[in-house]
């Protein structure tokens, strides 16, 4: 699945890691999965998975575009929106966009 979201966040012009970006750019895009559940169950068996992503956008300047970008990214790749949190990092002074996503996989 991280394959599936780092090509649906290909297009953006900033770098996107897994979990953590050590890079020297000011805006950058970070993903993470945070939960992994049964989705769906038949005959006793789990068939189908349901699996929670978080996308953080940081930046230290206007993000808005950005984060319009990941939200059209991400729906286009078959995630659904969640919920959203925004943050300031007083230590970085960075602006911190949290998305999560959830989608459904087969097992």
């Amino acid at each position: 699945m991280n394959t599936v979201i780092m090509h649906a966040l290909s297009n953006l012009d900033v770098p996107v890691q897994l979990q953590t970006y050590s890079g020297s750019e000011n805006t950058y895009v970070t993903f993470f999965e945070y939960n992994n559940r049964p989705g769906m169950e038949a005959d006793d068996e789990e068939v189908q998975s349901e699996r929670y992503y978080q996308v953080d956008v940081w930046s230290n300047g206007d993000y808005t575009s950005l984060v319009d970008e990941v939200r059209t990214a991400m729906k286009s790749a078959g995630f659904r929106r969640r919920d959203e949190r925004e943050f300031y990092e007083e230590d970085t002074k960075t602006f911190h966009r949290a998305l999560r996503f959830v989608t459904n996989t087969p097992v």
